[in-house]
């Protein structure tokens, strides 16, 4: 993240209804943070790990309740989902091994000291792909050599008729997690202008730029398409 206000604002009220508005999609988010467990199932036992963009903070809590001497750092910008974020690490029992990082990577201390980060639905927020690719960097500039990287974003070439497909059924699913209907209009009309859906193939390029390793795609959930990679040495 670099030091610009995000497309979409969680001020106060977005940020207390964000969970609640998104838990009958629950499933898709477990699944994923099963896979992302496996993955990062061989990091020493004692990880530091850099959650950008932690948003309430569900996969750290996860993480942090399957492997109870990591350490976490969570990166948000939105002062109020990190308030959230917090209370739940409270919440969990995980607050001492948190630091909590209000703003964005560039105001994060270079350190080479982390093990793992992910990066979940974050990256897509920025249409520029030069901004998009320093945006990998500042993440890679702070992670060990052939550390992982987890990153999950919207992502589908919207000239295909499979975005069209995919899209259509994405939008019902919003509307079965009881997503307003002028909630999911905004949600929609934002694809392309203010949330970049790119092919998979650019997506994975933009990353290989940022200072990984090929990306290997692990999950798809509709429009939703994850990766993890490693840092090139």
């Amino acid at each position: 993240m670099t030091n610009q206000e995000p497309a979409i604002a969680f001020d106060k009220e977005r940020a207390s209804s964000y969970d609640e508005t998104f838990a009958r999609l629950a499933p898709i988010r477990d699944a994923l943070h099963l896979l992302i467990r496996q993955i990062f199932s061989e990091l020493p036992t004692d990880a530091n790990i850099l959650c950008v963009g932690v948003g309430t903070g569900a996969e750290m809590i996860y993480l942090a309740q399957n492997f109870p001497q990591w350490r976490f750092t969570a990166v948000e910008p939105a002062s109020e989902m990190l308030d959230i974020c917090r209370r739940k690490a409270e919440e969990y029992g995980i607050s001492s091994r948190c630091t909590f990082h209000q703003g964005y990577l560039d105001s994060l201390p270079t350190s080479n000291s982390f093990h793992a980060a992910t990066c979940l639905l974050v990256s897509h927020f920025m249409m520029q792909e030069g901004e998009r690719s320093n945006f990998f960097r500042q993440i890679a500039a702070r992670l060990h050599p052939n550390a992982y990287l987890v990153s999950s974003d919207l992502t589908c070439d919207m000239e295909t008729l499979e975005y069209q497909s995919l899209l259509e059924v994405w939008l019902r699913m919003l509307k079965f997690s009881q997503v307003p209907a002028a909630e999911i209009e905004k949600i929609r009309s934002s694809y392309g202008q203010n949330v970049a859906l790119l092919s998979p193939q650019k997506v994975e390029s933009i990353i290989t730029k940022g200072g990984f390793d090929s990306p290997t795609l692990f999950y798809q959930a509709l429009l939703i398409r994850a990766w993890y990679s490693k840092r090139t040495p």
